[in-house]
């Protein structure tokens, strides 16, 4: 079992498997963002916080995603460090690019990277606060829940608040960018990795794979600058 995750396909499967779970993942943190943009007053957004950080199920994901993204990160680095070892000077032999190849495919270490820095302000940002050192814009407001009048965490103020500063809006969306064009790469190579490796489910794939980082990317670039436009004061 060791050997075959210590091989290049052990290490691309992880790899797979562990970016399908962040799919996964951004899916359901993109459906809580978008409640950002009900206009009243946050008291969805604050609802599905609530959700989110009471529900004993996502306290048990929660490690779980760090895992993801540890292995997701880990092995990307490793297995195109390897990769370029292997090929050597080889690379650069007819002094011409590889045909057929997207952008995305060749640097995909690149946006890897940028996305960990942004996941590491994103955590600055929210996580941190919201779980560790707390903030006063946390302060407990009352939201009604089923009908039943509920004291939460006024998470919707600290993330207005954060989106209301233009520097951290272009972040946000540059980041979104860069995690649509690894995802436009990512999602088919995943599925291809798992086996939906023949040429009808490749070309499905790749339709659906850059269906879903347009989604993605424009969904999480759009909350930040609607929230910056209309949603202040």
């Amino acid at each position: 079992m060791s050997s075959t995750l210590g091989s290049s396909i052990g290490k691309k499967l992880l790899m797979s498997l562990s970016g399908l779970f962040l799919i996964m993942f951004l899916l359901v943190h993109l459906t809580v963002n978008s409640f950002l943009l009900i206009p009243d007053g946050g008291e969805f957004f604050n609802a599905g916080a609530h959700f989110m950080a009471t529900t004993p199920a996502i306290r048990v994901i929660e490690p779980l995603l760090a895992i993801g993204f540890l292995i997701h990160i880990l092995y990307g680095i490793k297995l195109t460090l390897e990769n370029r070892k292997a090929r050597g000077s080889a690379r650069y032999a007819s002094g011409k690019k590889t045909t057929g190849v997207t952008w995305a495919s060749q640097n995909m270490l690149v946006l890897g990277i940028t996305i960990g820095a942004f996941l590491v302000l994103h955590i600055a940002h929210f996580w941190v606060k919201m779980k560790l050192t707390g903030d006063p814009l946390l302060e407990h407001t009352t939201i009604t829940i089923g009908g039943v009048e509920t004291e939460v965490e006024n998470a919707y103020a600290l993330v207005n608040h954060t989106f209301s500063y233009l520097w951290i809006v272009i972040v946000y969306v540059v980041a979104a960018v860069g995690l649509a064009i690894h995802l436009s790469h990512g999602f088919w190579s995943a599925f291809q990795t798992i086996g939906f490796s023949n040429q009808i489910w490749r070309k499905r794939l790749t339709v659906l794979g850059n269906i879903f980082a347009f989604v993605i990317g424009f969904g999480f670039s759009i909350i930040p600058v609607l929230q910056y436009l209309f949603y202040q004061g």
